[in-house]
């Protein structure tokens, strides 16, 4: 929404919001040579400065640490850029034949056949959720962990995991690496790392 003094104008718009930042002040964060001497204060006095409002809305953060010498050494991934464009491809795929079998129309084929745009009683249906894994979420929200939006977030992104596994249905591990994503993990007790490495 752009305001101005004579009028207000509107401009349908989809963001994907990428952002990255130092682990403190001094970028030396974490563990190992030339960590930063103020850890683990200096962290959260950084990552505080962002709302929390505003992460709630990002739905995958991902700690990557430094590149060591023995990074470097090691051989190239397995799956490369193509294979995993070839998976993302497959489960966007699943996600419009699921919507279609569905019968939901053009509407749900255009809007939300992507996980990420999912939401009410579609959402539930896509997701399923069987005891063990609404079980996970439902601690996690208990927990304080996940808000409203964190839920419905949670369960896209689960969704979106399975799909990229090719799985039917949303499993708890699925659940479990979707919360870690959304750094709820390291509250819960029994956190999803251990639900997710069970299966």
């Amino acid at each position: 929404m752009v305001a101005r003094a004579n009028a207000h104008v509107r401009y349908p718009a989809r963001v994907q919001l990428v952002a990255a930042m130092n682990p403190c002040r001094c970028g030396l964060g974490g563990a190992g040579k030339g960590a930063c001497g103020r850890a683990p204060r200096c962290q959260s006095d950084y990552l505080g400065r962002i709302s929390g409002p505003l992460m709630d809305r990002i739905d995958l953060q991902v700690d990557v640490p430094p590149v060591t010498a023995a990074d470097l050494a090691l051989p190239a991934p397995a799956e490369g850029t193509a294979e995993a464009a070839a998976r993302v491809a497959a489960a966007r795929a699943l996600a419009s034949d699921r919507a279609a079998r569905a019968g939901e129309g053009a509407l749900a084929l255009n809007a939300q056949a992507l996980n990420s745009r999912a939401d009410g009683d579609w959402l539930e249906t896509i997701v399923a959720l069987d005891a063990p894994a609404r079980a996970l979420i439902t601690r996690a929200a208990e927990a304080g962990g996940l808000t409203a939006r964190g839920w419905t977030r949670t369960l896209r992104l689960a969704r979106t995991i399975a799909d990229l596994e090719g799985a039917d249905t949303v499993r708890r591990v699925h659940v479990a690496e979707a919360l870690i994503y959304r750094r709820v993990a390291p509250g819960l007790t029994g956190t999803p790392q251990m639900a997710g490495q069970a299966g």
